[in-house]
């Protein structure tokens, strides 16, 4: 079994130590992050030891921590790169075969028009190139910055199985909304996605992160 956690941080402004409480009670072994600035990176990598993160001044930086050791390297992307991190039996008891984590943050529609919608269509088409190259246990994680009505999501979607519409459909609800217009304000829309093929998903949950217009997403996996 696999936890992980998937958590946009506000452009580094979510609160550190909430955020640090939240992947320690959740005893989380994989957490990925987006907009990740220098304070909470510091806090990140002392609860994570294993993995790659990389903080930005301006908060925008990504990264994936790891509980134990995992090859992690950078997914070419037009504007931002998404990060791919394998995990191998050798390293991670229980495990029967390889795990990738891929961590992505997908360009916002409403900024740096109209290159942002160029940016979009590139990150997707190159994410889509590289599910179809390879196959294998794999989960996809992080701010899409598109609900499932948008062709982003769809398009991803139809590789991956949607882990938070499986365990909603279980539970008999809807999946839970995880963004916000700010930091405590209800949450609107749900942009923020774990998409996973051949894992067996357990148990998600969306929770409240302060300081953040994001939600986190904490989700339990299994081959």
């Amino acid at each position: 079994m696999l936890r992980l956690i998937s958590a946009n941080l506000r452009h580094g402004r979510a609160d550190a130590g909430r955020f640090a409480d939240l992947v320690r009670e959740a005893d989380a072994d994989v957490v990925a992050v987006q907009e990740l600035g220098h304070r909470l990176a510091e806090v990140l990598a002392a609860l994570l030891p294993h993995g790659k993160l990389e903080p930005t001044p301006d908060g925008m930086g990504m990264g994936v921590a790891l509980r134990r050791p995992g090859a992690v390297e950078r997914l070419p992307l037009p504007h931002r790169d998404a990060i791919v991190a394998r995990l191998a039996p050798a390293d991670w008891p229980g495990l029967r075969e390889h795990v990738e984590v891929m961590n992505v943050h997908i360009s916002a529609p409403h900024t740096r028009v109209p290159q942002s919608w160029r940016d979009r269509r590139g990150q997707v088409a190159g994410l889509e190139a590289y599910l179809a190259a390879a196959n294998g246990p794999r989960v996809l994680v992080g701010d899409l910055n598109a609900t499932p009505a948008w062709p982003a999501y769809r398009r991803l979607a139809s590789w991956l199985d949607d882990a938070a519409v499986s365990v909603a459909a279980r539970q008999g609800r809807a999946p839970a909304r995880t963004w916000g217009p700010g930091p405590g304000t209800p949450r609107l829309l749900r942009i923020d996605h774990v998409l996973s093929d051949a894992l067996e998903v357990h148990a998600l949950r969306v929770v409240s992160l302060p300081g953040s217009d994001h939600s986190a997403v904490v989700v339990d996996v299994a081959l």
